[in-house]
């Protein structure tokens, strides 16, 4: 296996506190018994105590252990071995064999993941799950019921009103909404009491919102008329998930697929990360999202440029489809190449045609060649721009790219650009 970019270790740290922490032990001093093959790394790292921490890398995952007591995935340790690692100076040899504590737990997981696999499917009873969807259409059809008279008493009384209301306001149309098991959109709710605040257009962004969850509304009355895949996109945007059991059994594509870039969000109560990956035989792309709530860890963020022997399943709906791995990804190579990509406006008709399929998505992925980035916008070679999303910081990519053109791989959403990987400069 290549070794990794310093770039690339820089990418899978959770955090910046954890990197910064990682460079500061990524110095010969405290690591012993530390080596590599062409799947693993390892090596142990004197702490506080009177035991070195263990710290194995499964380059093939990557997935990471330490016997340290974080909660942070990859925490301080396995960065600062990966940082020794991709430095190549010897401190971290090359041998034949890895040790007994790092192949044991290579094992272990290959072993849990062959289980796993083999496990036949639980058996659900029919007849209380249907009485289970029963249920929750009821309380779904009340909820947007009253959601749908909120909405209407909002426009009446004003859009310029519902900026004087106090943010409790909103959680309590946020709460009815969970109550009716409509997280989906009480997460919008509350994401929108926010932005009117902070947004300078947040009258336009305001109406663009009303608009949108009335026309949900409406959708969910006519439910039985939707055709499949666009009820797969209402139930998205209120929030009723596809069982991960019905995903992983109904639509699965096997292939290489190359990671194309990766985003990680959180918003205080749940963290989100999306990974974008293209098949490199049909060019189809697909995100697969991973969550976690409170001080869980995500998993382990895959290697950008890496590309992966996988089945990937497709949940139901418009493009871009959502996917999630139906076997266990094995590394099978890494191309750091990007893709042709296309033009700004090209990629902006991409984005109208996808909203017309589907009024709530939130972003298309795109692919821009000879694209230029700067500190607050991206340039084509038309001369076309777009504004950088807020909180993007390119300052990376910049310096990657020495602000020359090159192709450009991210994010277009409804006010901007999030840059996520960029290709050779041309």
């Amino acid at each position: 296996m290549s070794r990794w970019s310093l770039q690339a270790v820089e990418k899978i740290a959770p955090d910046a506190a954890s990197l910064a922490a990682g460079r500061k032990l990524a110095t010969p001093g405290p690591w012993s018994e530390t080596g590599s093959t062409e799947a693993l790394v390892w090596g142990k790292c004197q702490g506080s105590g009177k035991t070195p921490y263990q710290v194995s890398i499964d380059l093939n995952g990557p997935a990471y252990r330490c016997s340290c007591p974080s909660r942070k995935f990859p925490c301080k340790h396995a960065i600062a071995l990966l940082l020794l690692w991709v430095r190549g100076d010897g401190s971290v040899a090359d041998v034949a064999e890895g040790a007994d504590f790092a192949r044991e737990w290579a094992q272990t997981r290959a072993e849990r993941a062959a289980a796993s696999a083999a496990r036949p499917a639980k058996e659900v009873d029919p007849a209380a799950r249907a009485k289970r969807v029963e249920d929750r259409l009821a309380r779904m059809d009340a909820g947007l019921e009253d959601f749908g008279l909120w909405l209407t008493d909002l426009v009446r009384a004003g859009t310029v009103a519902a900026k004087r209301h106090p943010y409790a306001w909103w959680d309590g149309v946020a709460a009815r909404l969970v109550d009716a098991q409509l997280p989906g959109l009480a997460e919008q709710v509350r994401d929108l009491a926010s932005e009117i605040h902070r947004r300078d257009d947040w009258a336009d962004h305001l109406l663009g919102r009303l608009g949108l969850w009335w026309t949900a509304t409406r959708a969910w009355q006519r439910r039985a008329e939707l055709d499949e895949r666009t009820l797969a996109d209402l139930r998205v945007c209120l929030g009723w998930a596809t069982a991960t059991e019905d995903v992983r059994t109904a639509d699965a594509v096997p292939g290489r697929w190359q990671v194309l870039g990766a985003h990680r969000s959180d918003d205080g109560r749940l963290q989100q990360q999306r990974t974008w990956l293209r098949e490199v035989e049909s060019g189809e792309i697909v995100v697969v999202l991973d969550f976690a709530a409170g001080a869980n860890p995500l998993p382990a963020a895959r290697l950008v440029g890496s590309v992966l022997d996988t089945t990937v399943a497709r949940y139901p709906g418009s493009w871009p489809r959502r996917a999630l791995f139906a076997t266990e990804p094995a590394l099978a190579g890494t191309d750091a190449t990007l893709p042709a990509g296309t033009s700004l406006r090209a990629a902006l008709d991409v984005r109208a045609a996808t909203w017309a399929e589907n009024p709530w998505a939130a972003r298309v992925p795109v692919l821009l060649a000879d694209a230029v980035l700067s500190s607050t916008h991206l340039h084509d070679a038309t001369g076309a721009a777009v504004p950088l999303l807020p909180a993007e910081s390119p300052w990376t990519l910049i310096a990657l790219t020495g602000s020359r053109p090159t192709t450009v791989f991210g994010e277009l959403e409804e006010t901007g650009f999030r840059p996520l990987a960029v290709g050779p400069a041309s």
